[in-house]
């Protein structure tokens, strides 16, 4: 090796970000792995690259003692004086020991240590860059599948789309250009491996981000989705500032927004819902677009007794169950639904005292204030209060 192998690794360490040190400290190791393998050589010695000439020396350390047992590991304390008067018992004497032919052996080496160092420097670096990107999303290209994965080119690196993760609906093709879920990002000896998804909730969280700036800037916050990739979708949005009507953010003018999301899930149905902290709304939201009579709540087992029109029934139910399923999804609690007629006749429903969704709370009435105020209907001055004087000219 010789200056100018110094100066390319200086100017690997600026494009790279490789340590120049690193680099040289790598093949000082390696040489003396080579030393002992191409000349036979047991004994412990320590190989010296100069940082600037590039100049490579071999020295072999032997420990100074009174008794040689193994000459190629020791050496005795007459013949380390003769070397330097000031060596001891115990003192560790270096010979330079550089075969003559050790440059050619020398330049091969470091070839192997610089191309090994520089491939782990690039996996290092993508694995940095994509271990911050797990739980979002990046757009790729389709380039080949078997059956297992699908690869798609991220630029820098090919992921993995299981067919765990691949939506029913989608056929992919060659160069079909997609947006993806990072679902994880690991190290292997081949390098980072990421692993992606389409199916996902987390995609469409993440594409109503992209798409509805209000999400992006914190107007509007996703509080839950619930998914069914590749048919239907729920998410429940709530906005801090009352002014701000978060469904409509999200749907966008003429459905724009939501429009965007749907073409890129191919056609997957997407209902959009206002989360509430009362839980008789937010289930009666969630059950969407089916109309809710009355919501029942058990805090204690976490479930809610529904009652529902008869003629929708089966659509707050939905397809196999899906809409009810999404909904308790979406909103973590369990869901009954009835139809009126039979929750009259197991006498759950009376409209009279129904949570109706959307409705002030009722308040049970104060029994010792209704006694009291049990004339307070009558208007003052009413000609029908007897216990009131009417003067008709009052009246008048």
């Amino acid at each position: 090796m010789n200056s100018d192998f110094m100066d390319a690794l200086s100017t690997l360490e600026t494009d790279k970000g490789i340590e120049k040190e690193v680099i040289v400290e790598a093949i000082e190791a390696a040489l003396i792995s080579a030393y002992k393998r191409n000349f036979n050589q047991a004994q412990n010695v320590r190989v010296d690259v100069n940082r600037d000439t590039g100049t490579i020396r071999v020295f072999a350390r032997k420990e100074v003692v009174e008794e040689v047992f193994d000459p190629r590991l020791e050496i005795s304390i007459e013949a380390a004086k003769e070397i330097n008067p000031a060596y001891e018992l115990d003192d560790v004497v270096e010979i330079e020991v550089t075969p003559k032919n050790f440059g050619r052996i020398a330049a091969q080496t470091a070839k192997q240590v610089v191309t090994q160092r520089v491939r782990e420097a690039e996996r290092s670096i993508i694995y940095s860059d994509f271990i911050d990107r797990e739980e979002d999303i990046m757009t790729g290209i389709v380039q080949r599948q078997d059956h297992r994965f699908i690869y798609v080119d991220l630029g820098k690196v090919e992921a993995l789309l299981p067919q765990s993760e691949q939506m029913s609906n989608e056929h992919y093709k060659h160069n079909d250009r997609i947006k993806a879920y990072i679902t994880k990002v690991e190290k292997t000896t081949k390098g980072p491996q990421i692993m992606i998804s389409r199916t996902h909730p987390g995609l469409l969280k993440r594409l109503f981000e992209l798409e509805v700036p209000e999400i992006y800037d914190g107007t509007v916050e996703i509080v839950s989705v619930a998914r069914e990739a590749g048919d239907r979708s729920k998410i429940s949005v709530y906005a801090e500032d009352k002014d701000v009507d978060p469904v409509g953010s999200c749907v966008g003018p003429r459905g724009q927004r939501v429009q965007t999301i749907v073409d890129e899930l191919k056609g997957e149905k997407i209902d959009i819902v206002r989360w509430s902290e009362n839980p008789v709304d937010y289930v009666a939201n969630a059950l969407s677009p089916s109309k809710v009579l009355d919501v029942q709540v058990n805090e204690e087992e976490k479930s809610t007794l529904v009652v529902v029109p008869d003629y929708q029934l089966s659509l707050a139910i939905g397809k196999r169950g899906q809409n009810a399923r999404l909904a308790a999804k979406l909103t973590g609690w369990k869901i009954d639904i009835k139809n009126e007629t039979e929750a009259k006749e197991l006498g759950l429903y009376d409209p009279e005292t129904a949570n109706v969704p959307g409705a002030e709370p009722k308040e049970e009435p104060d029994e010792e204030s209704h006694v009291e105020g049990e004339e307070d209907w009558l208007e003052p001055g009413n000609p029908d209060d007897p216990e009131m004087d009417w003067d008709e000219s009052e009246k008048d």
